[in-house]
């Protein structure tokens, strides 16, 4: 039976490929990869030869009529990001909302995405909490960062390492300095580590040891 197949790829370590994953990626008539040539990688070191297609965030509004009609023609699309789960921070909303709209079946696999390490190993409370993904960069921030700053549960932000500290200091600004939070970075890597702390501490951590890779967010709801 045609569907969408949503499909989860490592964040960086090719192990946490799932065997369901690599068989659903192999019996596909097509991917869609969020960067054919990362993705392409990943296909040669699992022997997939699958067919695939760019699907982006820059062209997505115009090629998902087009993945719709083939789906509805009998074929079955795979859908993979760069690293982590499609549509977490990534393309792939769009399409799933089109295939539900014209009565397609979605199955979306289990599989890596980078938040859901960093919340368990940060410490914070788990059983609670709000996946805020990027923060807008310039319209809205300071709005949001207001809202947030009466937010109890745990919360959660992706960043770039070019902009954390700017980021830490902005939630000192808004959250105080004495907020705990946790950074994790380069989870699944050789390189991953998790610094914990007040946000004055981790602050200083990163001021002088500037981050490389990427990273991961876990701040403290209000008490």
């Amino acid at each position: 039976m045609s569907k969408l197949y949503l499909v989860p790829t490592p964040i960086g370590n090719l192990k946490d490929m799932t065997f369901r994953a690599v068989e659903v990626l192999q019996m596909a008539d097509l991917i869609l990869a969020e960067d054919t040539r990362t993705s392409g990688k990943l296909l040669k070191h699992y022997e997939v030869s699958t067919p695939m297609h760019s699907h982006h965030m820059h062209n997505e509004h115009k090629t998902t009529d087009t993945i719709v009609k083939r789906i509805q023609q009998g074929e079955t699309v795979a859908l993979i990001s760069d690293a982590g789960t499609p549509a977490i921070s990534d393309p792939g909303f769009l399409l799933t909302r089109a295939c539900v709209a014209a009565g397609i079946e979605v199955d979306c696999l289990p599989g890596a995405t980078a938040f859901v390490p960093a919340l368990v190993n940060s410490g914070l409370p788990n059983d609670k909490f709000v996946f805020e993904g990027f923060l807008p960069v310039k319209k809205g921030r300071q709005t949001r960062l207001q809202l947030l700053s009466e937010e109890t549960r745990t919360m959660i932000f992706y960043e770039s390492p070019h902009k954390l500290c700017k980021t830490l200091s902005q939630f000192i600004e808004f959250f105080g300095a004495d907020r705990p939070v946790s950074v994790s970075r380069e989870i699944t890597k050789l390189h991953e580590e998790t610094i914990r702390g007040s946000l004055a501490e981790v602050l200083k951590h990163f001021e002088n040891k500037p981050p490389k890779g990427e990273l991961v967010v876990v701040l403290s709801g209000v008490k």
